[in-house]
């Protein structure tokens, strides 16, 4: 089967993992995978777009990447599948002529919330394409809101990749929050809910991680800048509980990451965290933007160290379990029409 992906960038970043984990997976599988990208030629020089060499967490990406200027349905070969993996990318593929193939689109997020003008993008989901989608929140909400069916398929962690590793013990009780400059996802709610609860155990540590440092002054005792992906696991495990104030996730891959590296999750209802956070089974789930719900779960974990092994083996354990990269892939090829 000829499959292409329009892929926003190749960074390792966001939902762009995903893609990229699918296209090579596939061409794995023995089909005809190519990423067709957006960039100006200073980024494309500066890629090693060498067949066999990849990014540093897939060192030998087997699907081929096609550089262009901008999307247009020009751009597109003839093939049986093309998909639009983000708001910018889906009319160019309803707009592409019909050799391209079967026509879908790949939805990792409610992307009106935070990205692009809401109107253009709740129009994309309006469009004739076949609808995938990472949560079953973001499953009832295009049918909901716009009368769309979707077919589910939750992104799985890469157990080559999240484990727990051994680290040493510490004698703090340890909280990893993700770092980031969007106010969605709730950095000051975290950094809030932490302070909270240092007022009742002041040994509390927390620990941050992200793509850009914080600001002078934040109460990280500990950040790691841009860990790579081989010392990302390392990061997890040294903490045994991960918390996640994001307000909307479409799925939320580092706290599931977390799970799998044996940390407890506390986490906002955030809508994609559903598909893995049971409240009281597999994490601590709070109210949604409620702060104090948020400090409360997370007082629970940091005190209660049963609680805390048990919501932390029953999540790993669902992650793992639950989500397997082989049964995503072959769904992925059912949908697409594999026989």
């Amino acid at each position: 089967m000829k499959i292409t992906f329009l892929a926003p960038h190749v960074r390792i970043a966001g939902g762009v993992r995903a893609i990229l984990a699918y296209a090579d997976r596939l061409a794995g599988r023995g089909h005809d995978v190519t990423l067709v990208v957006p960039a100006p030629s200073r980024v494309r020089a500066a890629w090693r777009n060498v067949r066999g060499v990849g990014p540093d967490w897939v060192p030998e990406l087997r699907a081929r990447v096609h550089w262009v200027g901008r999307w247009t349905p020009e751009a597109l070969a003839q093939g049986d599948v093309v998909v639009a993996t983000a708001w910018q990318s889906a009319a160019a593929v309803a707009a592409a002529p019909a050799q391209c193939g079967a026509k879908f689109y790949f939805v990792q997020h409610y992307e009106s919330l935070y990205h692009g003008a809401p109107d253009a993008v709740d129009a994309t989901y309006r469009l004739p394409l076949r609808k995938i989608v990472i949560s079953t929140w973001l499953r009832d909400l295009l049918r909901e809101r716009f009368g769309s069916p979707a077919e589910v398929l939750v992104t799985p962690v890469d157990p080559e990749l999240f484990h727990p590793t051994p680290t040493a013990v510490a004698s703090r009780p340890r909280v990893l929050m993700l770092h980031h400059e969007y106010a969605w996802k709730g950095v000051a709610d975290g950094l809030e809910a932490v302070a909270r609860v240092r007022r009742r155990v002041p040994a509390l540590r927390l620990v941050g991680f992200g793509v850009k440092p914080p600001a002078e002054g934040m109460p990280y005792d500990e950040f790691h800048r841009s860990p790579p992906q081989g010392r990302l696991a390392a990061v997890y495990s040294s903490c045994g509980i991960y918390l996640c104030p994001s307000w909307d996730e479409g799925l939320g891959m580092p706290s599931m990451e977390a799970m799998a590296c044996g940390a407890a999750l506390v986490t906002y209802d955030n809508g994609g965290c559903r598909d893995y956070a049971r409240d009281g089974e597999t994490a601590l789930v709070a109210r949604r933007r409620d702060v104090a719900d948020l400090a409360a779960k997370l007082e629970r974990v940091v005190v209660n160290e049963p609680l805390r092994g048990r919501l932390a083996a029953a999540g790993m354990r669902f992650v793992t379990t639950a989500f397997v990269w082989d049964r995503a892939v072959r769904r992925l090829e059912e949908i697409f029409g594999v026989r």
